[in-house]
């Protein structure tokens, strides 16, 4: 799966449940959508976490001490 559509994605359902969350009159069904809007932030920064770790590894292909290895 895309990185850039589940980032989008989580956006979007986080946004519909706090419109949802303000258009609620009864404070059972806020709680509710708290809970939803928890649930889907705490996933969207476990997936940010991971994305932060996997960009602070060096993927670099074009490593100069390669160059040494040549046998010739």
């Amino acid at each position: 799966m895309d990185p850039a559509q589940t980032l989008d994605g989580l956006s979007k359902e986080i946004n519909s449940a706090l419109k949802a969350m303000a258009k609620a009159k009864d404070i059972n069904e806020k709680e509710v959508y708290s809970r939803i809007i928890k649930n889907l932030c705490e996933s969207q920064g476990v997936f940010l976490e991971l994305a932060a770790e996997m960009m602070s590894h060096d993927f670099d292909d074009d490593d100069d001490d390669d160059k040494d290895d040549i046998p010739f």
